[in-house]
């Protein structure tokens, strides 16, 4: 059975709540140069509901401040993106988007919103020392379909530089890079006198 957009929000969402939940501190280095763990979580609370509102013209209620409370405001968050996805009417809406045309409101956030916080969900792991492993599926899919893509991505600004990886590295490695994230990038560690 194919995986809804609603569904595979509830799914991915999930995994980054669980990652959310677990940081401890949230003014650590992440792999995304000058961003620290709660970076993350601003940057995909704060551009999704601009991006919705200007695209769809779908306004997010309001939550938590991510300075005050980063695990409020993302569980907030989360939980009105799927109110969205979970309403047929709403997740139904076609909406005309200057770059990839005509598509449901669904669609468009599980190709958007959803695929980022996917991705995001290494760098919070990753930076926070927790479990970093990414559904391999869903990795292969998404740098299958943007290589098609490429010099478009490039050219939006928003992924860095691709960092090469072997030939044979699985789906999360060239996901990874594809996306200018260093795979082997570990957080630093402060030295003890």
């Amino acid at each position: 059975m194919t995986e809804t957009p609603a569904d595979r929000h509830r799914r991915v969402a999930a995994g980054f709540t669980e990652r959310v939940r677990g940081t401890r501190d949230w003014d650590v280095p992440t792999p995304v140069p000058e961003w620290r763990a709660r970076d993350v979580v601003g940057h995909l609370t704060g551009w999704s509901a601009g991006f919705l509102a200007g695209s769809a013209g779908v306004t997010l209620p309001p939550g938590p401040d991510v300075a005050d409370d980063p695990v409020g405001a993302w569980e907030h968050h989360a939980a009105a993106i799927q109110a969205l996805l979970d309403d047929p009417e709403t997740a139904g809406r076609v909406i005309d988007n200057p770059h990839m045309g005509a598509m449901e409101l669904a669609t468009m956030v599980d190709k958007i919103y959803t695929a980022d916080v996917f991705m995001h969900t290494w760098d919070l792991a990753r930076a926070t020392g927790q479990d970093d492993t990414l559904d391999p599926g869903f990795s292969a899919a998404l740098v299958e379909g943007m290589e098609g893509m490429e010099e478009v991505i490039r050219g939006s600004g928003h992924f860095g530089v691709r960092v090469p990886v072997p030939d044979d590295a699985d789906a999360q490695t060239r996901l990874l890079g594809f996306i200018g994230r260093d795979p082997a990038w570990q957080p630093s560690v402060a030295r003890r006198p």
